[in-house]
């Protein structure tokens, strides 16, 4: 069967195109930008087709010979427009995928009871109604709290439970959830593609257990070997309280927690089980809350993290590329150059570049990097616990503590783009080339784009930290490149 993808580089998607590869299917991405599948495992087995999903031109060519469409991109900002967005996206996918004589459309939504919504749990109720009535057959799966290594909701339960011995909560968190282990949504995405054409409605999914959300953070207690947290529902917690709150103890940034707290203000909880009329259980049945966080425990501990939170996009963050050459742009840039010479290799250099940030930190006083990011976190950014997905590789398009990698030839060149809240916008790059005569040289450069008269007061003001950090930073670096390359000869002295 012949399968399009979208959404093929976030939590879900990002999971589901190899098993569909590993299935038999034949299957084609749709993204934005090719290279953030470069490196991805599973790249050499899918056809990549790259456009605008708001593009009725690139939608068709993407859907040309396609039987199956997996519907799964969902806006996680808070601005005033996404939903129209949403609603246009929907519109454009479904009128191609008419127009393409696609089968079937397979769409993951999210559960939700009937009444008011918040305005992300509406908009993806009226996204999967769209699809309904596009006339192609469709699947619309209504889940509820994802549990898995890496997902949102997931890493919000594991760390408000771990960091607050004591839980003060909005009113929430009494009430009733169903949630869903990751491999179970994946179970049923993958029997949708095959549902009988008659088939067009909506399937709530949900796992056996019906729980309140407290239960579920004590619950993660219990597989986690840390004691049950008391829990206090505050009533004064708003919403919008809570997410300040969820930012400030979480890696989870504001933009983020806003779209999954406001959607926990209602019972989710499944209405109907009709998808086992259609899909049989996962051999074994469906995974119970406690042994899907068991499993994503193991996964965590064992580096095996197939996708993350941490690589959706984050809200307001400037999405523009650099400019090739900032300096003739015809805009107020500011840069700042740092250069090193290292004794070690242009390969060991490069380990160095590559694994910089996360738990290997950036190299040159520590704590004002921290305290940065900790600002970052009171404004409502991304901070820097958001760390990174593999402690050694990056690949285009992942998050790096409060940047994204922007651009990355392995070797030799890699470019960050600030996500972090800037009163403008700022990229970070580092360039390793061998050195004449031995050994290896790296270029450190920050470029800076102010936006109006606060941005330009901002570089004035952190300029004398850029004179203590970025040195240090590249000299660190260059160093501990060296040490690195005197350990690798005596271990092979050995």
């Amino acid at each position: 069967m012949r399968i399009l993808v979208t959404g093929a580089t976030g939590y879900i998607g990002g999971r589901l195109v190899p098993r569909l590869v590993a299935a038999g299917h034949t299957v084609r991405v749709f993204v934005r930008d090719a290279d953030r599948l470069r490196d991805v495992p599973w790249s050499g087995d899918v056809e990549v087709a790259t456009g605008d999903l708001r593009s009725p031109h690139d939608v068709a060519a993407a859907l040309d010979g396609v039987e199956v469409l997996y519907y799964l991109v969902h806006s996680m900002t808070s601005g005033l427009d996404f939903e129209a967005l949403e609603k246009r996206i929907a519109d454009t996918v479904a009128r191609a995928a008419r127009e393409a004589g696609v089968r079937r459309i397979v769409y993951l939504g999210g559960l939700h009871p009937d009444g008011p919504l918040s305005r992300h749990l509406r908009s993806r109720a009226e996204v999967g109604q769209i699809l309904l009535e596009s006339g192609v057959p469709t699947a619309a799966l209504q889940a509820g709290v994802v549990i898995g290594s890496g997902s949102a909701s997931f890493e919000m339960i594991r760390h408000l439970t771990e960091v607050l011995p004591y839980m003060p909560a909005p009113k929430w968190v009494r009430n009733f959830i169903q949630p869903i282990a990751v491999r179970d949504v994946l179970h049923y995405l993958i029997g949708a593609a095959t549902l009988p054409a008659d088939v067009n409605r909506t399937f709530d999914i949900g796992g056996p257990d019906v729980l309140r959300y407290g239960q579920m953070m004590n619950g993660y207690a219990l597989e986690a070997g840390l004691k049950q947290r008391p829990i206090a529902s505050l009533p004064v917690l708003t919403p919008y309280l809570a997410s300040q709150w969820v930012n400030l103890v979480t890696p989870i940034p504001r933009s983020l927690a806003v779209p999954i707290i406001s959607s926990l203000q209602y019972d989710a909880i499944c209405s109907e089980h009709d998808i086992e009329q259609y899909i049989a259980a996962p051999e074994g049945g469906l995974t119970g809350y406690r042994q899907a966080v068991r499993y994503a425990l193991a996964k965590m501990r064992e580096g095996e993290v197939e996708t993350s939170w941490r690589n959706a996009a984050v809200a307001e963050a400037p999405a523009d590329p650099l400019p090739s050459d900032p300096e003739w742009s015809g805009a107020t840039v500011f840069v700042d150059h740092r250069e090193a010479d290292s004794d070690a290799s242009p390969d060991e250099l490069w380990r160095i570049v590559e694994g910089i940030g996360g738990d290997n930190g950036w190299y040159s006083l520590p704590v004002a990097w921290a305290a940065r990011g900790w600002l970052d976190k009171l404004v409502g950014g991304v901070g820097l616990r958001r760390g990174r997905l593999d402690p050694e590789r990056l690949q285009p398009g992942d998050a790096l503590d409060f940047w994204r990698v922007e651009q990355l030839d392995r070797g030799t060149f890699l470019r960050l783009r600030a996500e972090m809240k800037l009163p403008g916008r700022a990229w970070l790059e580092f360039r390793v080339s061998p050195r004449e005569g031995g050994g290896s040289h790296l270029d450190q450069r920050a470029v800076f784009f102010p936006s109006g008269l606060g941005g330009r007061l901002y570089w004035g003001i952190i300029i004398p930290f850029h004179g203590v950090i970025f040195p240090g930073m590249a000299e660190g670096m260059a160093r501990q490149a060296e040490a690195n390359a005197r350990i690798r000869q005596e271990i092979r002295a050995e």
